[in-house]
């Protein structure tokens, strides 16, 4: 399905790099928020956006702490799944 490099918690996808966009599993409410935020957009690698993960452009986590920032959201939310 993801064709590029993810990394996991406790079984599920958290985060991801597909080119250099940083990929992100936020949840539905994570992801709507997050899609607030400049430099994001929806991830719809596959033609039909999917409600739960989206896209954040290079400019978007250059900065160590905007990386940290990005990846902490969607540990938190992976954290809220059972482990698989």
């Amino acid at each position: 399905m993801f064709g590029g490099t993810a990394f996991l918690l406790n079984g599920h996808m958290i985060c991801g790099v597909q080119g250099d966009a940083l990929v992100l599993r936020l949840g539905s409410e994570g992801a709507a928020a997050a899609l607030e935020q400049p430099r994001t957009r929806p991830m719809d690698f596959t033609g039909k956006p999917l409600a739960s993960m989206i896209y954040v452009d290079v400019a978007g986590y250059r900065q160590q702490a905007d990386l940290r920032g990005w990846v902490e959201q969607a540990v938190r939310f992976a954290r809220t799944l059972p482990p698989k």
